[in-house]
């Protein structure tokens, strides 16, 4: 997609959740390299990326890391992100070793009661000056 940067990794995301939310927020002030982007699913933006990936919109539950032309989902996409981390929780990167059904049956569990737990918002939220050149919708 041209409108995307090519030097940064994007990070689509459930701009309601507040799970999701939180760790937007904790990659933002992990990520000292300055490698990542944002998109929330529910923008507009955030539908082209899931039909330029040839995802449904109705099954997205997940956290996508797009990089490279490359789609990564779930489990997979967490440890993608966290990697490239300057954070003390990088030792979570353990759980990397588990088979892919394993971890993603984690990720599902928590991503199944995401809203439940954490709750959601009304509407996806709004970056501060500071933060928008964060955020590519």
């Amino acid at each position: 997609m041209s409108e995307l940067p090519k030097d940064k990794k994007i990070i689509l995301f459930d701009g309601v959740c507040n799970l999701c939310d939180s760790s937007v927020q904790f990659v933002i002030k992990h990520d000292k390299k300055d490698i990542f982007r944002f998109i929330p699913l529910q923008s507009e933006l955030g539908q082209k990326m899931i039909n330029h990936i040839g995802i449904s919109a109705s099954a997205i539950d997940s956290t996508i890391l797009y990089e490279n032309d490359n789609a990564y989902y779930k489990a997979q996409a967490a440890f993608r992100i966290l990697k490239d981390l300057n954070s003390p929780y990088r030792f979570l990167l353990i759980f990397s070793i588990l088979p892919n059904s394993v971890s993603n049956f984690i990720y599902d569990y928590i991503a199944k009661n995401r809203y439940k737990w954490f709750g959601k918002k009304v509407s996806c939220m709004i970056p501060t000056p500071e933060l928008k050149s964060k955020f590519l919708a």
